[in-house]
């Protein structure tokens, strides 16, 4: 298959399956005689993995640990899903952290008359030193 062809597929731009591949995170693709690449229904679903692990939050690094899981045939199913609960894990302190910054912004917001006067409590509740931590 050409590169179109597995963009296509994998719903990936022919930019990201290039840069995958130059940063090691596929094996290179074979070159037909005309020069093009021609890539393997094993690299396929490779990059399917590696799109679908990005979507859900997954680091590049992070990626190529489950590849190489995935490609490991005496893979354990318990390191795989140990991965996964620590995503779950950070994804949870993450939305954590968002839920603070907006009670932050809401509380901002809810101070401020929002009128024509030039006194923002915002802008003062931005520039002030007094974090709650």
């Amino acid at each position: 298959m050409n590169i179109s062809e597995v963009a296509n597929l994998t719903g990936l731009t022919s930019k990201a399956i290039r840069f995958y591949e130059s940063k090691g995170v596929i094996r290179e693709a074979n070159r037909g005689a005309n020069g093009y690449r021609q890539y393997t229904t094993a690299q396929v679903e490779e990059l399917q993995l590696i799109r679908r692990s990005r979507l859900v939050g997954f680091s590049l690094e992070e990626c190529q640990e489950l590849l190489s899981l995935s490609n490991n045939p005496n893979r354990r199913s318990a390191d795989v899903k140990k991965k996964t609960l620590e995503k779950v894990t950070e994804i949870e302190a993450k939305i954590e952290e968002l839920e603070g910054m907006k009670q932050t912004l809401l509380e901002l917001a809810s101070a401020c008359p929002g009128d024509e006067s030039n006194d923002c409590p915002i802008i003062r509740g931005l520039t002030c030193c007094h974090d709650k931590k």
